[in-house]
């Protein structure tokens, strides 16, 4: 770690504030944002390839357009807080509020290796901004750009879980890079379109059962009693020294295979989505990888609630709008040549009680179950394909590559759609070095195993 910190030197570390001081705001956290209140922070890299010629210009845009896009989101100027007069915590914004954003510059020359499929863990840690987080008052986001001469640049993104969930945050991201390329292009048009403009109005959450009271009682009472510290929890990091970050894809042709392979073996004939059939896939690999002693394991992933609440609530609400969806499995049923199947199976059941039940059914208890998955082993997907993350274009073209690196400690797999453009999805995960080279033969020749199916690339 020492080593690749040497190799950057800061620049600049500013305060950009939204262009114009707004009044003091302070939006209070829903249910949906007071699960994450102390989990830790979320980290993405975005990889630009770009000609010399742009680097003069690149950082004063970035920081331009990054004010005026705090106009519109300038509520994530604030902290979050928790004062002792107040029963709950909320989301504060204070005139002289600003986002931290530091330059940097790298001395090395590994910027394709960074962006490459296979890729050290430890190089991109020098990277990812870090977030302000006191007892008393934690920031929301951060930002870093940092410059690899003769290459491009990488723009860091780092923002609290208590206040936004990950399509809240790529949407940001994409307003960001809206305001800059039409600042480049036409410096008098800069409003966002209606599909970027954010909503924060929280009242469009309805909490009939009070659950953010409960909520809050668990926090209140975790570690303690009044336990009011806004310190995120320390992720347990069980990554060894060597872990490498592995980008793989399925192709539209995989997905189509693998789905045509699960219709004739499943028990019961559905219409069989590209997120079931990927994670199956993605989880039967990493099974046969890990060699888990225990019995079972779970596999939890989110679902947007948006559309699903009654009424529904705008695609551009900025927040937490998400719940968890647990599946257990049992670790033998998966190791098994059908094991895809069974693993899809049990996804399919999950999503299924997704549409049959109410959205918020047992949301009083969401909370006290995330506390107990400590003692399971628990798989886990971040991200999405729909959040189209290629697509936060600047102005100097679509990133080269993508990284949630906060999944880098958690062990979760992430998803993405394809950066190369052609309908598939890409997986990220982090595994020792012997792990990852087992885990990429299993991705490889898993398909080819069911039958008449060439392997994946």
């Amino acid at each position: 770690m020492e080593h690749h910190q040497k190799t950057l030197e800061i620049i600049e570390v500013c305060q950009v504030p939204p262009p114009h001081e707004k009044p003091i705001t302070s939006l209070p956290l829903t249910f949906f944002d007071l699960l994450w209140l102390r989990f830790p922070p979320v980290n993405r890299l975005f990889f630009y390839q770009t000609s010399n010629s742009t680097f003069h210009s690149l950082v004063p845009n970035l920081k331009h357009s990054l004010s005026l896009t705090l106009q519109h989101f300038f509520h994530l100027a604030g902290n979050i807080t928790w004062p002792l007069n107040s029963p709950n915590p909320f989301l504060n914004y204070v005139p002289g509020d600003a986002v931290s954003f530091t330059i940097a510059k790298s001395n090395s020359n590994n910027f394709n290796h960074l962006c490459s499929n296979l890729c050290e863990a430890v190089q991109t840690q020098p990277l990812i901004p870090t977030l302000n987080i006191t007892h008393e008052k934690a920031s929301v986001l951060s930002l870093q750009v940092t410059l690899f001469p003769s290459f491009g640049f990488c723009i860091g993104i780092t923002t609290h879980h208590a206040a936004l969930d990950g399509k809240s945050s790529t949407m940001f991201m994409k307003a960001w890079a809206y305001t800059c390329s039409k600042l480049i292009e036409s410096p008098k048009s800069l409003s966002l379109p209606e599909n970027l403009t954010p909503f924060f109005d929280r009242k469009v959450i309805e909490d009939p059962k009070g659950i953010s009271e409960i909520y809050v009682k668990e926090q209140l009472n975790h570690g303690g009693t009044n336990n009011r510290s806004l310190k995120v929890w320390e992720t347990k990091n069980t990554k060894e020294a060597d872990a490498v970050k592995g980008l793989f894809e399925l192709t539209p042709s995989h997905i189509q295979k693998l789905k045509e392979h699960a219709q004739t073996k499943l028990k019961n004939k559905v219409k069989l989505s590209t997120f079931s059939v990927t994670c199956a896939y993605v989880l039967t690999c990493l099974v046969k990888t890990e060699h888990i002693e225990a019995n079972s394991v779970a596999f939890i992933f989110s679902v947007d609630c948006r559309a699903r609440l009654n009424p529904p609530i705008v695609a551009t609400y900025i927040g937490n709008c998400v719940k968890g969806q647990l599946v257990h499995f049992e670790v033998n049923g998966l190791l098994e040549d059908d094991g895809f199947i069974k693993t899809l199976e049990g996804i399919i059941e999950a999503l299924n009680r997704i549409q049959e039940e109410e959205v918020l059914s047992g949301a009083e208890t969401w909370m006290s179950r995330m506390k107990s998955f400590k003692d399971i082993i628990l798989l886990s997907v971040g991200g999405s394909p729909r959040f189209e993350v290629y697509s936060v274009d600047f102005g100097w073209g679509k990133p080269k590559k993508v990284d949630i690196t906060s999944i880098d400690k958690t062990g979760a797999f992430s998803l993405s759609e394809s950066r190369n453009d052609n309908k598939g999805v890409e997986i990220g995960l982090t595994l020792n070095k012997p792990k990852m080279e087992t885990f990429a033969h299993h991705f490889a020749h898993t398909l080819e195993s069911f039958g008449r199916f060439e392997k994946v690339e």
